[in-house]
C-alpha cells in the first residue's frame, strides 16, 4: 500500500526560516544608518535642532482707531480688518470699548475666533501717582474691573501703567519735553514708587485668580525708563507682574533699554511711523529689535502699535511686512 501524500515528503529537506515582522521593520529602520555609517569620512550622527518658530504678529485696534478722526472704528470693525490683513492676533485698546457687558464681550471673542485671531492683549490706563490714597484706591478699582474683562474675554495680560505726577499742562506739552515732567510739590520719586507698589500689589489677587499677567509697561511718567518698571517688578517679585516692552516709548539710549527690558517681556507692542509719527518719529532697527528678543528666548507676540500719519489702509499692511520679516 502506497503511503498517504500527507506523508509524502523530502525529510533531507531544512525547513525555511520563519521572518519576523519586527526584525524585518527595525532592519529597514537601521540600514540607512548603517550606509552612511561606512561611508567615506562619515561620524556619529548629528541630530540638527529643529528650527526656532518665528513670533506671531498681531494689531492693537489703536492702529484704527484713530485719536484725531471723526469716525473711530468698533472693535469688531477693527478685527475683520485685522483678519483681511493677516495677522494672527487682535490687541484691544480699553478706552475704545463702548459696551462692557458679557454679551458684547462674547460677541467679540467669538468674532476673533470666527475670523481665527487670538485676542492676546488688553491695553488699558490707570495711574496710581496721587498724593490722595482714594485716588489711588480708584484706580486699583478699575484695573481689577479690566482684569476681569481680560478673562470674561479670554485675554492673558494686560498693559498697565504706572501713572506721571500729572504736572504737565497737557500731553502735548509731556510728549515736547520728551516724556519727562516735574514732581509735585513736597514729595519725590520713591513716594511715587512706593504708592505704584502699594496699587499693583492689591490688583495681584485678582490677577492670580483670573490668570492674567499684569505687563507694567515702559510709558511716561515713573516708568518712562527701563530702571523704573525693573525697580517695581523687582521689589513686587510676582510672576504676576512683568513687562510689556514698547519699542517706541524709549526717547534715548533704545537698545540698551530694550536688552535691559527684555527677560522680563511678556507682551511687545511694535511702533511704526509711517508718514512721520504724530508727536516724534524713532528710527527703530526691527532686525537688531529681532535678536534682543531671540536672545532671552521671547517667544510671545509682536503687537503692532501703528503711530504715523499714513492712511492705515497703506501703512498697516506695510507695517506688516516690516515685522514679518524681522520676526520670521
Amino acid at each position: 500500500m502506497q503511503p498517504s501524500s500527507s506523508h509524502h515528503r523530502d525529510v533531507t529537506a531544512s525547513p525555511k526560516p520563519r521572518i519576523d515582522r519586527r526584525q524585518l521593520i527595525a532592519g529597514a529602520l537601521t540600514a540607512p544608518l548603517a550606509v552612511a555609517a561606512m561611508a567615506p569620512g562619515a561620524g556619529a550622527v548629528e541630530e540638527s535642532a529643529p528650527p526656532r518658530r518665528g513670533n506671531r504678529i498681531a494689531v492693537s485696534t489703536y492702529s484704527y482707531w484713530r485719536y484725531r478722526d471723526d469716525s473711530k472704528l468698533t472693535i469688531e470693525q477693527c478685527i475683520d480688518l485685522a483678519a483681511e490683513t493677516g495677522f494672527d492676533g487682535v490687541e484691544i485698546l480699553h478706552v475704545q470699548m463702548e459696551d462692557e457687558s458679557n454679551a458684547a464681550l462674547q460677541r467679540i471673542k467669538q468674532r476673533a475666533f470666527r475670523s481665527g485671531l487670538d485676542l492676546c492683549g488688553f491695553s488699558t490706563h490707570q495711574s496710581f501717582v496721587y498724593p490722595d490714597a482714594a485716588k489711588r484706591e480708584e484706580n486699583v478699582r478699575h484695573t481689577i474691573h479690566c482684569i476681569e474683562l481680560a478673562y470674561a474675554l479670554g485675554i492673558p495680560t494686560i498693559r498697565v501703567n504706572t501713572g506721571r505726577w500729572g504736572t504737565s499742562k497737557d500731553f502735548d506739552t509731556l510728549m515736547a519735553n520728551k516724556g519727562i515732567e516735574p514732581r509735585l510739590d513736597g514729595y519725590s520719586d520713591d513716594d511715587g514708587f512706593a504708592w505704584v507698589r502699594e496699587g499693583l500689589e492689591k490688583c495681584l489677587p485678582t490677577a492670580e485668580k483670573c490668570g492674567v499677567v499684569l505687563g507694567l509697561e515702559n510709558h511716561w511718567g515713573l516708568g518712562r525708563t527701563a530702571a523704573g518698571v525693573l525697580r517695581l517688578i523687582r521689589e513686587i517679585d510676582s510672576p504676576w507682574l512683568r513687562a510689556t516692552l514698547d519699542t517706541g516709548n524709549f526717547l534715548e539710549d533704545q537698545y540698551e533699554q530694550y536688552e535691559q527690558l527684555a527677560p522680563e517681556a511678556v507682551f511687545v507692542q511694535a511702533k511704526t511711523y509711517f508718514g512721520g509719527g504724530t508727536w516724534y518719529t524713532l528710527e527703530i532697527d526691527y532686525d537688531r529689535v529681532a535678536n534682543i528678543l531671540a536672545g532671552v528666548n521671547y517667544q510671545g507676540y509682536i503687537s503692532l502699535e501703528f503711530e504715523g500719519q499714513e492712511s492705515h489702509e497703506t501703512a498697516i499692511p506695510k507695517s506688516l511686512e516690516t515685522l514679518r520679516k524681522a520676526f520670521a
